[in-house]
């Protein structure tokens, strides 16, 4: 998105030619006979959609900056409206800096809760179109419509109707790339930004994507641009321009191979319908670095209790536990052990990680960041442990089970473990 389209905040809505965007008109074919007759794909991206959420719940912020973040002295943004962009502030920015930038901004601290209640009814909106939806993160999510055409039109009168829905509805912004691949069409609603809608038909995806930087491509991170950046190809143009052969050998066949297909537009990867959670997990960073290794337990106890109340909300258990240890330079590791049944229960998931976290050969030095994660994650209906004859059921799980009850009446942190109500207390 550019400076100038943000500082005007004017929608964009219409198509790629070779000779440069043109406007969509209001009579643009309803039966998909027009640009977008192959253009199947639709990426849907909210707008800034934490603050966008946040605002929606404020309104008497008027146009005041929102930020979603924390505020302690280590915090980072996790959303900014683009009032705040405009001044610099910016995802994962550091709260400080942001705050420097733009002094009159309200914060709010996320709530994972309200935003995943608005992404959910944003989903019901696209399965309403069709079922070959894709999430990928709560304000983003690709759609294929080719089975939604004969009923609702073209794809780009299904991507004018769904964000007219969404702002109806849920009172958000949200913009919509429509191309013939995922890859396109992710890159359209990126350019189109904020509240807009961007047709990129295929005769025009070269002269589309020519003059973009080649980090925007799929799989070009700082070390591939910079290998790309030494052989003289700093654009998606330049790149589709190289040889094949000689961009295989620089990058590997598989990578150097793929990256030449996007260069062309080419992306044969389908919109692959929403499957279950491959992993479940929480982390916590500091807000200055804990050495004492019964704070460590305390927290990893914490983030276990919260991973296990995640996968019983889901009807989910997992087999493989993970933590996450980051020192206070930053220097990170991973430590797995799976287990012999999936599980669901906090005590179980806790036991693993707090050996997982003594194992690792880092008790007693100074942790930035904890986190726990589970993994293999399968659906709990399809799990049936047998308990061995001299085993006992140790009944945490009906306990855990009750203390999820208790927390959706009264909130999280009404009813906890006495070693987490013992911290909470020395904290008043």
């Amino acid at each position: 998105m550019s400076r100038r389209q943000l500082e005007r905040g004017a929608a964009l809505r219409g198509m790629v030619t070779p000779q440069g965007i043109v406007p969509l008109g209001a009579d643009f074919p309803r039966d998909g006979s027009g640009p977008d007759s192959d253009c199947n794909v639709l990426h849907l991206d909210m707008d800034a959609f934490f603050a966008s959420v946040e605002r929606l719940r404020n309104p008497g912020l008027a146009d005041t900056p929102i930020i979603v973040g924390g505020t302690g002295p280590r915090s980072v943004v996790s959303s900014a409206d683009y009032r705040a962009r405009a001044r610099g502030v910016h995802s994962a920015m550091p709260m400080a800096q942001a705050l420097r930038l733009c002094p009159g901004a309200a914060v709010f601290p996320p709530d994972g809760r309200a935003y995943r209640e608005v992404s959910r009814a944003v989903m019901e909106i696209l399965r309403a179109v069709t079922p070959l939806v894709q999430p990928l993160s709560l304000d983003e999510a690709f759609l294929d419509v080719s089975g939604a055409r004969r009923r609702l039109g073209g794809p780009v009168r299904i991507a004018a109707m769904i964000r007219e829905r969404v702002r109806a509805e849920q009172g958000l912004t949200c913009s919509v790339g429509v191309a013939a691949t995922r890859f396109t069409a992710k890159l359209g609603s990126t350019h189109c930004k904020p509240d807009g809608l961007l047709l990129v038909p295929s005769a025009a995806v070269r002269s589309f994507l020519d003059p973009l930087p080649v980090g925007a491509l799929p799989g070009v991170g700082d070390k591939t641009e910079r290998t790309l950046a030494r052989m003289g190809v700093r654009t998606v143009g330049a790149l589709a321009r190289y040889d094949r052969d000689l961009l295989r050998m620089e990058l590997g066949d598989k990578h150097g191979a793929r990256l030449a297909d996007l260069a062309h537009g080419v992306d044969d990867s389908p919109v692959e319908p929403e499957s279950e959670d491959k992993s479940i997990g929480a982390e916590e960073t500091f807000a200055v670095d804990v050495a004492d290794p019964e704070e460590v337990h305390r927290e990893l106890l914490r983030l276990s209790e919260k991973v296990a109340r995640r996968l019983r909300a889901s009807g989910q258990m997992g087999r493989t536990v993970s933590v996450k240890l980051r020192k206070g330079d930053f220097s990170t590791i991973t430590r797995a052990r799976t287990l012999p049944d999936a599980t669901d229960v906090g005590r179980e998931i806790n036991a693993v990680a707090r050996a997982l976290y003594a194992e690792s050969g880092l008790r007693g030095t100074p942790m930035r960041l904890v986190g726990v994660r589970m993994e293999g994650i399968v659906p709990a209906s399809g799990v049936h442990r047998q308990l061995a004859l001299d085993e006992q059921d140790t009944g945490w799980r009906d306990v855990e089970r009750v203390m999820d009850r208790v927390a959706e009446r009264f909130g999280p942190g009404a009813l906890q473990s006495a070693v987490l109500a013992k911290r909470d207390e020395n904290d008043v």
